[in-house]
């Protein structure tokens, strides 16, 4: 039966509201985690009178980006193999991420008050070497603190798509759960033996000369990479792909500046939410899934317990081992929770937070920023009895309405530009490859 155009456009029309709601899940804990790391950093614990003894045995913030890890890695792979172009891939990764954090940075710079800046002094002190470093997102992994605190997490999503990039290229993009194996074996066998940043590790504003030394390589490889995968013929873009592979392996185990066995559970973490979506699709053995998934979570109890103590609760920002071990097996329940409930229909709010997310990851420490000034210099706000929630609900009010307007005035055109430009690349590479008369 042939169907005419309009009716092939209401069924894929159909099919994309198909899709939405069956990702209204992954959405829902996006918004959830989002949410969550804002309120970690305000502090909301304190407002109760259990909320320090709490957070010290459960971190929100690792529970928070631990089901973070989860997703991304669930549905990044994912995103690439559907598309099965990894050149459209990294075009839409760069105009996804990039858009928001530069113009939300330069907004902090610019509008917020002397002495209530997002931007750590570790950062503006030495401009060009630390945004230099953050442009790569690959600064936590160059000796240089994040220009704003929550984007050190993209530096292991920075990470992850290099990995996932040259898995994809090499055909061994199916082989997610021996990699999220490896990843949980390294961290519980040597959490306590590999030192973070071996490559630097002085503190930059003493020893610059090693660290502007790794920042400027990384940017040249770096660069080097995305250069042969967005203008290369796809032999070229493998090896684009296959450098920043490289690259990634280099960082992650030879100077992350997080604890060696965080990093190792981080990949481990995300690999392990492409194994159950591989499972969940058939693409490999449920069982061989199963106990993937369950060595990994066993492994992140485990390094908290054994590892998580002493000088490695500064590098975490944890209080006891527990901070770490428990809000762990907890995300991994949320995730698993958030699955059964996956043929549902979400609230609209859930998903609605979801699609603000990344911006609510973002803009959520200067309107921090933006709060505390405006206590402290503006208006007094009650410190007792009921009216003293007024003060979370003014930032958490404002870090909704700013998300909502970002995501509409920079994300969403950024990913619209995003897809000119890739189609620009394919139109240009179908051309070259057109053999001429």
């Amino acid at each position: 039966m042939l169907r005419t155009a309009k009716e092939t456009r209401a069924l894929r029309k159909g099919d994309a509201k198909g899709a939405a709601a069956r990702l209204g899940w992954l959405d829902g804990l996006r918004g959830i985690a989002a949410l969550l790391v804002a309120a970690h950093h305000f502090g909301l614990l304190n407002w109760w009178s259990w909320g320090k003894s709490f957070g010290e045995h459960f971190d929100l913030g690792i529970y928070a980006v631990m089901l973070f890890f989860l997703v991304s890695g669930y549905i990044v792979p994912a995103s690439l193999e559907r598309r099965g172009d990894v050149r459209g891939f990294w075009v839409g990764r760069i105009f996804r991420i990039y858009p928001l954090v530069i113009i939300v940075i330069t907004l902090a710079l610019v509008l917020l008050p002397k002495g209530y800046s997002a931007v750590p002094t570790e950062v503006t002190d030495r401009p060009f070497w630390a945004y230099l470093a953050n442009l790569t997102l690959l600064h936590e992994m160059t000796n240089i603190a994040s220009a704003l605190g929550p984007m050190w997490t993209l530096c292991y999503e920075m990470v992850f798509y290099f990995f996932v990039s040259a898995l994809f290229v090499k055909g061994l993009h199916r082989q997610s759960a021996p990699i999220s194996l490896f990843f949980a074996g390294a961290a519980l066998l040597l959490g306590a033996w590999v030192k973070p940043a071996m490559l630097t590790p002085h503190v930059a504003w003493i020893y610059p000369e090693t660290t502007h030394n790794i920042i400027l390589a990384t940017v040249v490889v770096m660069v080097t990479g995305l250069v042969l995968i967005l203008l290369g013929r796809p032999e070229v873009i493998r090896i684009g792909a296959m450098v920043l592979g490289a690259l990634g392996t280099v960082l992650l185990f030879f100077n992350a500046r997080a604890c060696f066995y965080e990093s190792m559970m981080i990949l481990a973490t995300m690999f392990a939410g492409t194994v159950i979506f591989r499972a969940e699709k058939r693409q490999i053995d449920r069982t061989l899934a199963v106990i993937t998934c369950a060595f990994v979570l066993l492994a992140g109890f485990l390094v908290g317990y054994m590892y998580n103590r002493g000088e490695a609760l500064q590098r975490d920002w944890t209080s006891t081992w527990q901070g770490f071990a428990l809000p762990y097996v907890a995300a991994w329940a949320t995730f698993g929770l958030g699955m059964l409930l996956r043929e549902r229909r979400w609230p609209r709010v859930m998903t609605w937070l979801g699609s603000i997310s990344y911006s609510v990851y973002v803009v959520h420490v200067p309107i921090l920023w933006a709060t505390w000034w405006f206590k402290d210099k503006v208006v007094h706000f009650p410190s007792t009895g009921f009216q003293r929630w007024s003060l979370p609900l003014v930032f958490f009010a404002a870090v909704l309405v700013a998300s909502q307007l970002t995501y509409k005035l920079i994300e969403m055109p950024g990913q619209k530009l995003g897809k000119k430009v890739a189609k620009a690349l394919e139109r240009r590479a179908a051309e070259r490859e057109q053999p001429s008369s």
